[in-house]
């Protein structure tokens, strides 16, 4: 047996080359826009632990009277580790191609959710005036739905006062978690006065953002709105009749 097929033994003619598998002559477009990003990568995984640290950090921080240095530092922990995955999740999914939309959404209910249960649990435990609070939290939940406002005009990229302000808040809450007396103490309370005044300016600047990303996308939308209509009705815009000749624009003809 020579393993050559019969076909192509017989009669001196070529055989036809075998097709090979249809997904291997896509092109490179084609075969981009068929990958799936499985959910359980690296970056929604941190995501999840995120998540998962929330209520583990709210039951360090209340444990204990909630003033017990040992169980805050505990608690501080936590809430250092949900700060750095925060630092890393979206910036893999970007550079590895993994956003998926469960990262969309489960990423900056995460973030607002381990921010929201520390300032909580700070202005509980009547270390962190309420307004404070309420603030921080007013601007970041009102920017997030800000965002799905104008997203199908656009989306409002993330600024370096942004970053800053993000930066700042980690900062002064993870200094108010754990209990600082002396010196420290009062370095955390301008910390916390920073991250406050970052966080109004910051919340202004994306209303800002907002409202021209919105009128520019409003403009857009009325612009192909009109160009639609005018290829609707090309017969729209007609020309006034000519006169039919010089007799029709000397009058009638004198006797």
């Amino acid at each position: 047996m020579t393993g050559v097929p019969a076909s192509a033994a017989s009669g001196g003619a070529m055989a036809k080359p075998q097709h090979k598998p249809q997904y291997e002559s896509l092109p490179g477009a084609a075969a981009g826009a068929v990958r799936r990003v499985s959910l359980w990568n690296v970056a929604n995984i941190l995501t999840m632990v995120r998540l998962l640290l929330v209520p583990g950090f709210v039951t360090l921080m209340l444990w204990h009277s909630g003033h017990d240095p040992a169980w805050r530092s505990f608690a501080w922990a936590a809430f250092t580790v949900a700060m750095i995955t925060d630092l890393f999740d979206g910036e893999l999914a970007r550079r590895y191609d993994l956003v998926t939309d469960f990262g969309k959404i489960a990423d900056p209910i995460a973030d607002k959710a381990i921010m929201g249960a520390a300032l909580a649990c700070l202005s509980v435990l009547d270390d962190l005036p309420w307004w404070v609070t309420g603030v921080i939290l007013f601007r970041e939940l009102g920017i997030t739905a800000m965002r799905f406002w104008v997203i199908r005009h656009g989306v409002i990229p993330a600024s370096r006062g942004g970053k800053l302000k993000t930066l700042a808040q980690g900062v002064a809450v993870g200094m108010y978690v754990l209990v600082l007396t002396g010196p420290l103490a009062t370095l955390r309370w301008w910390v916390m006065a920073v991250a406050v005044a970052l966080t109004v300016v910051t919340g202004l600047d994306y209303v800002r953002q907002a409202v021209v990303l919105r009128r520019a996308g409003r403009a857009r939308e009325r612009e192909a709105a009109a160009a639609r209509n005018a290829d609707a009705d090309p017969g729209g815009r007609r020309e006034p009749p000519e006169p039919a000749g010089p007799a029709a624009s000397a009058g009638p003809e004198q006797p």
